[in-house]
């Protein structure tokens, strides 16, 4: 795989990776290369100046400098030479709007736990109960499967899916 720095007409850079360089040429010209900022399909390869490490001194780095923007866009590397591990850089992963949805999100799961009971897999079975006066009404959780949630939907069961809570397995 190949990442290129890319330039829309407009002057926005971004990224993206490749399978080969005629890959990157195939969609461009077919308008599949689209900025993320404008949605411009004018776009072209930015000037890159990879990394790469000599082998035969561990994981110094040297640099080697795009020269032109054609197929050859990448010098061919001196023997010896590997590509290095890329150098870690600051990256947000998210922003302040998710950042206060996941800890609303998280606040949301602390207060159902606190304030209903956990029946586990026996959700659908509850619900129902309470739903036909079975069994007293009270506030409950738990798992359901696609199947449960539509034969509780059927029945006019009001309940609500919770979003999972970011890194529980989703």
């Amino acid at each position: 795989m190949i990442r290129y720095a890319l330039i829309c007409d407009n002057g926005h850079d971004f990224e993206s990776w490749f399978a080969t360089s005629a890959s990157f040429e195939e969609q461009a010209k077919r308008g599949f290369v689209a900025c993320p900022a404008c949605n411009s399909i004018r776009v072209e390869r930015a000037i890159m100046a990879p990394h790469v490490a000599r082998s035969d001194r561990g994981a110094k780095q040297i640099d080697a400098r795009v020269v032109g923007q054609q197929d050859a866009d990448v010098q061919a590397a001196p023997s010896g030479l590997v590509p290095a591990a890329a150098e870690p850089a600051p990256v947000a992963l998210i922003g302040e709007k998710e950042l206060a949805f996941r800890q609303m999100l998280t606040a949301l799961h602390a207060h159902v736990a606190e304030n209903a009971e956990h029946v586990g897999k026996r959700f659908a079975n509850e619900a129902l109960k309470i739903h036909h006066g079975e069994s007293d009404s009270r506030p409950i959780y738990g798992e359901a499967s696609l199947e449960d949630a539509r034969m509780l939907h059927e029945e006019g069961v009001d309940f609500l899916p919770l979003p999972r809570l970011p890194g529980s397995g989703n």
